[in-house]
């Protein structure tokens, strides 16, 4: 049997919108059920982790927002 090569991670979305739209075409993918098993299974971890970045985006946006407003976040109201 031959040796399944190592491979690399895949690379960081270079921005949220970049790994939103990344997220959404994998999931997209997922749902149609065509995939084979470890495509599902590799294409479920890869949108585990585009989640966690833009989720610590979102969060780090936040936190931009808190100092900005003098540590209170305020409501957001649509204008």
């Amino acid at each position: 049997m031959p040796k399944a090569l190592a491979k690399t991670p895949p690379a960081e979305p270079e921005s949220y919108e970049a790994a939103l739209q990344e997220l959404e075409a994998l999931v997209a993918r997922i749902e149609a059920g065509q995939l084979p098993l470890e495509q599902m299974l590799a294409s479920y971890q890869r949108g585990a982790q585009l989640l966690q970045f833009c989720r610590q985006r979102l969060d780090a946006v936040q936190e931009q927002i808190k100092l900005l407003d003098g540590g209170a976040l305020k409501p957001w109201t649509p204008e």
